[in-house]
């Protein structure tokens, strides 16, 4: 568009003839019908424009005026005005507008062709150093911005690195003070790791006692004929059952391990462990249960939610140093979206918690307690077990007036109690004439007495190793009808020693009797459903043994 040459002549040929000469020199042309379409070709861009005088008769348009006056700097646009040859002296007006026009060439006609080229091309050359001016003048200006953003973006620069170092002496000091308070969590985080590997051996080996006591007990209870051995055992049986759910507390907060969800009337659960929670919060605070009046039942770890609520207990009582109330409700609620949902809520009256810090209980390490009073994990622990088990945890607390802390699990539908008596009611008795036989591996004797009497009582047959090794070697002389092992024991874990038994039978239905283990792993290998927590009773084995088999044959 630039290098084109634009032409006006609006009478006779001249148009023509004029482009006929510049187009033999190479030149681009573009002849205009008046001065309108001029106007508007100048616009786009050209070289120069050749017009004859006739166009200036009138005077100079008024649109070109005006484009002549606000020409930018570098510009100075070249005419070639072909004049016709003056017999008089050209009028005033005639002689404004030629010089209205500025850079321009006036030839007369008739021109030579030779004398038009050259002016034309005098014209073009003038107009290209005029644009040349303009990208330098461009580059320039360009160049101007970048130094003025180059500079700005320094001084920028300057400020923020100035900013910094001035503010690096606070930072130092408030890493160092962080760096102290962190050290101190990591020294009780690993004091609570070490007493909870301590915790859990202890609880593991006292499972084991207590497993060999209970089993004795119910054979007393069985076998005696004296009411008063009875009642003994009984009563003695009831203060076994009572330390194994210690024990499983004491699991609870020491093992590493996924949730075993179970059925579990929530109701029950409060009720039994109100006791334990009465003891933990001390005599300077009431504690009070407002159960709903229907069955709560829910899927969840029991253990769980009961190291949940002993948080919320504890730190109810750390809020209430004066003493206090503490209530923990049940409630069967039904939402907008028709789904049904339990609710268990820990109210407090003690001293709540500011507004400005309730949306960090739950993170993981906060506190407000004092350096060694408290590890900031109990509130933790309970909003991943709620979130772990498809439910949610809400606190809500003014201070001065108390908290309440919130816990929604879905609600479910209670299992058939027929349901497993099928497989006790067998009683180690097969559809055939031949007793259902049980091997089982396990390392401590008074356990492994305890259970292979408890089999037999039941109408088993059992054989019995001691370790993995001797487990296998009875395995390879024939195949029991179910496989007993406990999980921790010398040489191969059970864990080890079912993987190797399902080399030499793969289908081989499996009971692991566990008092402490790594559960994800023993849930991997044999399933959920085939893990049986020590200690457990004769009902339970029964019916742990009788539902394994009959889930095999289901399967076969």
């Amino acid at each position: 568009m630039e290098g084109r040459v634009l032409i006006l002549a609006p009478h006779g040929r001249d148009a023509q003839v004029i482009e006929s000469v510049l187009r033999r020199d190479g030149m681009e042309c573009l002849v205009c019908g008046d001065g309108a379409a001029l106007m508007s070709e100048l616009q786009a861009g050209a070289a120069t424009v050749v017009l004859t005088e006739e166009v200036l008769a009138g005077g100079l348009d008024e649109s070109l005026r005006d484009y002549l006056e606000h020409q930018p700097a570098w510009s100075d646009f070249p005419f070639v005005v072909l004049a016709m040859r003056q017999a008089v002296r050209r009028s005033e007006r005639a002689m404004v507008s030629l010089q209205e026009l500025g850079n321009l060439v006036i030839l007369e006609r008739p021109v030579n062709p030779q004398t038009l080229m050259s002016a034309a091309r005098s014209a073009f050359r003038a107009r290209a150093r005029q644009y040349a001016s303009r990208r330098h003048l461009t580059d320039i200006e360009s160049a101007k911005q970048t130094v003025e953003q180059l500079n700005a973006d320094l001084e920028s620069r300057i400020a923020e690195r100035t900013s910094d170092l001035a503010g690096a002496n606070d930072r130092l000091m408030r890493e160092i003070g962080d760096r102290e308070r962190i050290q101190s969590k990591v020294v009780q985080s690993q004091k609570l790791e070490a007493i909870g590997r301590l915790t859990g051996g202890i609880a593991h080996d006292f499972n084991n006692l207590l497993h060999a006591v209970s089993m004795n007990l119910q054979f007393i209870m069985r076998l005696a004929e004296d009411k008063r051995l009875s009642d003994y055992a009984r009563r003695a049986k009831e203060s076994v059952d009572r330390g194994a759910r210690l024990t499983a507390q004491l699991l609870s907060f020491s093992r590493a391990q996924s949730l075993l969800p179970r059925l579990h009337e929530v109701n029950t659960m409060v009720g039994n462990l109100r006791e334990l929670i009465e003891v933990s919060v001390g005599s300077k605070v009431q504690v009070h249960v407002d159960l709903c009046a229907d069955e709560a039942w829910a899927l969840l770890d029991g253990a769980q939610l009961e190291m949940a609520l002993l948080n919320m207990a504890v730190n109810s009582r750390d809020a209430m140093p004066d003493g206090g109330h503490l209530t923990i409700r049940t409630r069967l609620l039904e939402g907008a979206d028709g789904k049904r949902r339990v609710q268990i809520s820990v109210q407090d009256t003690g001293c709540g918690i500011p507004e400005a810090i309730q949306s960090k209980v739950f993170d993981p390490f906060f506190t407000t307690k004092a350096d060694g009073e408290g590890t900031g994990l109990g509130l933790s622990q309970v909003y991943g077990f709620a979130s772990q088990s498809g439910g949610s945890a809400e606190i809500h607390s003014r201070e001065g007036e108390g908290t309440t802390v919130t816990l929604q699990f879905a609600r479910a539908t209670p299992a058939a109690e027929s349901a497993p008596a099928a497989p006790s009611q067998n009683n180690g008795a097969t559809t055939s004439s031949k007793r259902t036989e049980v091997l089982v591996v396990e390392d401590d004797e008074a356990v492994r007495r305890g259970i292979t009497e408890g089999l037999r009582l039941l109408n088993y047959s059992v054989r019995e190793a001691s370790d993995g090794e001797s487990g296998l070697r009875e395995l390879r002389r024939r195949m029991p009808d179910l496989l007993m092992a406990d999980y921790l024991m010398p040489g191969m874990n059970g864990a080890e020693f079912i993987a190797a038994a399902r080399q030499i039978y793969p289908e081989i239905p499996v009971l692991m009797a566990t008092g402490y283990a790594d559960m994800a792993e023993v849930e991997r290998l044999v399933g959920v459903q085939s893990v049986l927590k020590k200690p457990f009773d004769l009902e339970t084995l029964n019916a742990a043994v009788g539902s394994e088999l009959a889930r095999c044959r289901v399967q076969a």
